[in-house]
């Protein structure tokens, strides 16, 4: 059974309950709504569902893995953007533009400084042979398009072309106007200025940046002949820059290919320093860690910039080397603070949600993004307008063009679904420390966003896919670490308290995901509801101590049992007694289960065994979860009792426990772990409530055996440390003599060799050395 397929429950439980429902013919209650979600919502075993968390938790949050956010990332009192820091005079927020509209404005132009275009000069870097290209185009036609993400050093290389050739003053013009008004523009200027009626002896060189553009008003072919008419006639050159996404209608832009970081970092700090020993001050400011570090992460020119700034302060005395650590983050912050920020250079809204579907989405495939980020959108659209029903566009911007402005990347990956792993295209963030930064950011600093946000990741809860589902878990993990009180009230107690299975499950998951990454107060929360009067609170409580009970194993398994004595106790109390609750048992079962085959597996089974004989309640516990854990089987070889990576393999193959057990009678120093696992057999086997499960248990492990040698091999070492007195000698042997093979018949081959090591019950086998 692939481990994202729904196991319906035992017949054994309460009718009722959600997912507890046989299926019911035409015309019964089945036919209500109600009961028919309840029908759909068919839950998972505890393992299937711990397999699914790890398969699709994000790579910097996988249980079990040491996740952790430290830094200022996403700890310590910080709930907006800070951590930071800009030195120098270098501007990384947005720009402010104005637009006038009528006459030409009176200045709509000013002539760039030649001490600034020197400054640029002297720490521009770029590729030689892609430039040439460039300027000669620029020479030949007089105007030139140049295409480019934002802040990737686009106006300094256009300010150097226009150098190239030959432009001894160059101007910038606003972007005030449309496109069909460049040639008008460039006249107004010419006159404004003082134009002679012959060209000028010098070329003038012209840069427009970020020209806007829509579909009703695109940039096309005719303006840039009449421009480039104009700019012959008056000996000018004109360079304009474009993001990805603006409107050409017949004109083919020159793509601008950005420099590596490092070199624009070497580049900017060589200019910055000077003197005999600069030169070997670069070279010692650039083998720094921090360096190495900033240059490790996805940054833009800008940045890059700003960061040859700082480190040239620490070289003058004016900084300390330890300011540097917290820069790239700084960086990586004010960037995601941009992206939200509301002016003419910001996202579109669309935009925006997909940036959050990204970061909750981060390296899954890139249409599940784009299809749960227009979900976002128009739920957004809601909050904004508030009115009628929001119109989302069928067709946006290309793929390519969308990670552009994202920061982002798209790869082919290999993704696990419940048919087993596919290769999709994925879509993730190129720095991996974006998603927690973008979604803390979103939650607190834009709190207008939140009804839209919760009802967004309250929709995904409801999902039929588990990636999606539990990425719902882990955004809303992220936000409990930067918000609690606001993510709980909001998110994860309505998830816990809901008679839906799917909920209760996001909710425990989210529990255990804001464990991991070092979100307050957790395990308080899960103390309280463990005991909780309403049953989805219990439960969710339960479910979550099995997913993080092998980080404290013993805390984990005695707050298990002070559970399973209190439901006897209430069972026991009532008047007539009532039965014990089966949906509560089952999770205690499978949260041993669980416990029993995580790393902590050593530390588990001393518990287990230190607690077999205080009370009934310790005693069926360990014994229920400890054959659950039996049942579970593996396909793959080696380190049996803790098979929790996302390639593990289900059966049918060799029982988990029974590799485990093969594994630890083999070592002298393991051996103590056969003998306990003999000893919780022995316990099921004679326990008249567990007789018949345990019994069907072994007989699954001696198919097992048929289908393997070394399962075969570990058996014939258990089944004679199972046989004390002649009851458990008669038991046994009955077993193997009267059970039908894996497809129906008399006993397998396996049974009647096995037969033979069973010996009558007159003691403790030595094949378990004490």
């Amino acid at each position: 059974m692939s481990s994202g397929e729904r196991h319906p429950r035992k017949p054994t439980e309460q009718p009722g309950h959600p997912g507890d429902q046989e299926d019911l013919a035409p015309g019964q209650d089945g036919d209500d709504p109600e009961n028919a979600e309840e029908e759909r919502d068919r839950p998972q075993d505890a393992w299937s569902a711990r397999r699914d968390l790890h398969a699709h938790a994000p790579e910097a949050m996988k249980l079990g893995d040491g996740a952790r956010f430290g830094g200022s990332l996403v700890t310590g009192d910080q709930h907006g953007m800070s951590g930071g820091y800009l030195t120098g005079d270098l501007v990384m927020g947005s720009k402010t533009e104005v637009w006038n509209f009528g006459p030409a404005a009176p200045h709509s132009s000013g002539e760039i400084p030649v001490p600034t275009l020197r400054r640029i000069a002297a720490s521009f870097v770029t590729d030689e042979d892609a430039f040439t290209v460039l300027a000669e185009h620029l020479r030949t036609e007089r105007v030139l398009v140049l295409q480019g993400p934002p802040f990737t050093g686009r106006r300094t290389a256009a300010l150097m072309l226009l150098s190239r050739a030959g432009a001894t003053t160059v101007r910038s013009l606003l972007r005030d106007r449309s496109p069909d008004d460049l040639a008008t523009r460039l006249d107004a200027e010419h006159t404004r200025v003082g134009g002679q009626s012959g060209p000028p002896a010098t070329p003038v060189g012209y840069v427009l940046c970020d020209l806007i553009t829509d579909r009703h008003r695109p940039l096309r072919e005719p303006h840039l002949l009449a421009v480039g008419d104009w700019l012959r006639r008056h000996n000018g050159y004109l360079v304009v820059t474009v993001g990805p996404t603006a409107a050409l209608e017949d004109v083919r832009p020159m793509v601008w290919h950005p420099p590596r970081v490092a070199q624009v970092v070497a580049a900017h700090l060589r200019a910055l320093l000077t003197g005999p020993d600069a030169e070997a001050e670069t070279a010692r400011l650039l083998a720094l860690d921090a360096v190495t570090g900033f240059l490790s992460r996805d940054h833009q020119l800008r940045e890059a910039a700003a960061f040859a700034t700082a480190l040239a302060r620490v070289a003058r005395g004016e900084a300390e080397e330890e300011s540097l650590a917290e820069f790239s983050l700084g960086s990586l912050e004010n960037q995601v603070r941009e992206w939200f920020e509301e002016d003419e250079d910001a996202l579109t809204l669309r935009d925006k949600a997909f940036l959050i579907s990204l970061a909750t989405l981060d390296g899954g495939p890139y249409a599940l993004t784009a299809e749960l980020s227009d979900r976002l959108y128009a739920a957004l659209l809601h909050t904004q307008w508030g009115r009628g029903q929001p119109e989302v566009p069928v067709f946006g911007t290309h793929i390519g063009k969308r990670l552009q402005l994202a920061r982002a990347e798209q790869r082919e990956a290999r993704q696990s679904t419940e048919w087993g792993p596919v290769r999709q295209r994925v879509a993730s963030f190129r720095d991996d420390r974006t998603p927690p930064v973008l979604l803390r950011e979103v939650w607190t600093g834009h709190p207008s966003a939140r009804p839209a946000m919760t009802s967004w990741l309250s929709g995904l809860t409801d999902d039929g896919r588990p990636l999606v589902r539990t990425r719902a878990a882990a955004t809303a993990a992220i936000l409990a670490h930067a918000d609690l009180p606001s993510a709980m009230a909001l998110l994860i107690e309505e998830w816990a308290a809901s008679s839906l299975y799917r909920h209760r499950l996001v909710a425990a998951n989210a529990l255990a995901i804001a464990h991991f990454i070092g979100a307050p107060n957790i395990s308080r929360i899960l103390d309280s509801w463990s005991t909780h009067e309403t049953r989805a609170l219990r439960w969710v409580a339960i479910r979550t101590h099995a997913l993080i009970g092998p980080e404290r194993p013993g805390d984990t398994l005695r707050l298990l049992r002070r559970v399973r004595r209190k439901e006897v106790e209430e069972s026991l109390s009532s008047d007539p007694p009532k039965p014990l609750d089966e949906d509560v048992l089952q999770e205690l079962r499978e949260a041993v289960e669980l416990l029993l085959l995580s790393p902590a597996g050593d530390e588990v089974l001393r518990e287990l065994l230190a607690h077999l004989q205080v009370d009934r309640a310790a005693h069926d516990l360990a014994v229920e979860g400890f054959l659950a854990a039996c049942r579970r089987e593996t396909a793959r070889s080696g380190a049996h009792h803790h098979p929790y990576d996302a390639e593990y393999v289900e059966g049918p193959g060799r029982p988990v426990l029974l590799g485990w057990f093969g594994e630890a009678v083999a070592d002298a120093k393991t051996a103590w772990a056969a003998r306990g696992l003999a000893t919780l057999w022995q316990a099921a086997l004679r326990s008249r409530a567990h007789t018949d499960d345990a019994l069907s248990t072994l007989r699954a492990w001696v198919l097992a055996a048929d289908r393997s040698p070394d399962a075969e091999q570990a058996l014939a070492a258990l089944l004679p440390a199972l046989v004390t007195d002649p009851a458990d000698a008669q038991r046994i042997s009955h077993l193997l003599r009267t059970m039908p093979g894996e497809d129906g018949g008399g006993p397998p081959p396996v049974a009647g060799r096995l037969l033979t090591v069973v010996p009558a019950g007159t003691g403790a086998h030595p094949a378990l050395p004490a």
